[in-house]
């Protein structure tokens, strides 16, 4: 494709019920709970071809469908194991079929892997319904040690 093609396809405005179509697709390949549905049928369902349908879905997004969808899933195992699940766990409820694929997909987008990136979010996430320790300046606990006298004049 020349620059003066592409550059005619980003001009390409859309109709209010391409963007709509575009949108429920995105909706569908967020939709972790549904089992895998292929770009193709998720196209089909849009009722745009798949190769026009991957150019118009990055137009919008500014990404590719799978990529959203891989960032989708990894964004939910990233919950789950700062919820303390396992990685295996986390892996299949986000998706994914294979633990060494998701490990991959990790570690390159995040830098990390998913055990470091579990150890090192479980130091700084708080639990729900777990007070989390109560921090005041020094000087208040030097004043709890004076008499009550020490403050009649304030």
């Amino acid at each position: 494709m020349s620059s003066t093609d592409s550059s005619k396809m980003r001009r390409m405005p859309f109709t209010d019920t391409e963007f709509a179509h575009i949108c429920r697709a995105r909706d569908r390949l967020l939709d972790l709970s549904e089992p895998y549905w292929p770009i193709e049928r998720v196209a089909r369902e849009a009722g745009i071809s798949h190769f026009h349908f991957i150019r118009r879905f990055q137009a919008v997004f500014g990404t590719t469908p799978h990529q959203y969808r891989i960032d989708a899933r990894l964004r939910h195992a990233r919950l789950r194991l700062a919820s303390g699940c396992s990685v295996t766990e986390s892996c299949l409820d986000a998706g994914f079929e294979s633990v060494g694929t998701f490990s991959y997909l990790f570690r390159r987008r995040l830098g990390l892997t998913p055990s470091e990136y579990r150890r090192s979010v479980r130091a700084t996430v708080t639990v729900p319904g777990v007070l989390s320790p109560v921090y005041f300046p020094g000087c208040l606990s030097l004043m709890a040690s004076l008499p009550v006298s020490a403050f009649s004049q304030f």
